[in-house]
């Protein structure tokens, strides 16, 4: 795993890249929040859907919903970027629109967009 700071008028933001799935469970995207925290000091998180298992874009596994009430939890906004076209779930795609309206979990095609989104969100 690497992580990046990105300094941007809204302060720190974490890219997180690597060849390897991050998060595979709950456990895995905590562990995620504290070493991005720990190595940055910031709770703003970009990274690749190649990071992420494909069990969380299903969402009849309830991992993505849990996840999700994880970052929330302890406040850390994650941007996940990539193509979700691929994913033929109207259920997962509503999921996605509802998040993108919201302020603490974003799917975006492009890193610049996650960097601009989550700078627009201090923490």
């Amino acid at each position: 795993m690497n992580i990046a700071k990105v300094e941007t008028d809204g302060g720190t933001i974490a890219v997180v890249s690597g060849s390897e799935v991050l998060i595979k469970d709950v456990q895995s995207a905590l562990d995620l929040m504290a070493t991005v925290h720990y190595e940055t000091d910031s709770r703003r998180i970009v990274m690749d859907q190649s990071l992420i298992s494909e069990s969380f874009f299903d969402l009849k596994t309830r991992l993505a919903g849990d996840i999700l009430q994880k970052f929330i939890n302890y406040q850390v906004k994650i941007a996940i970027i990539g193509d979700f076209s691929v994913y033929p779930s109207q259920s997962l795609q509503d999921f996605i629109y509802e998040c993108n309206k919201g302020h603490d979990f974003f799917f975006l095609p492009s890193e610049q967009e996650g960097i601009e989104r989550l700078s627009k969100w201090n923490n």
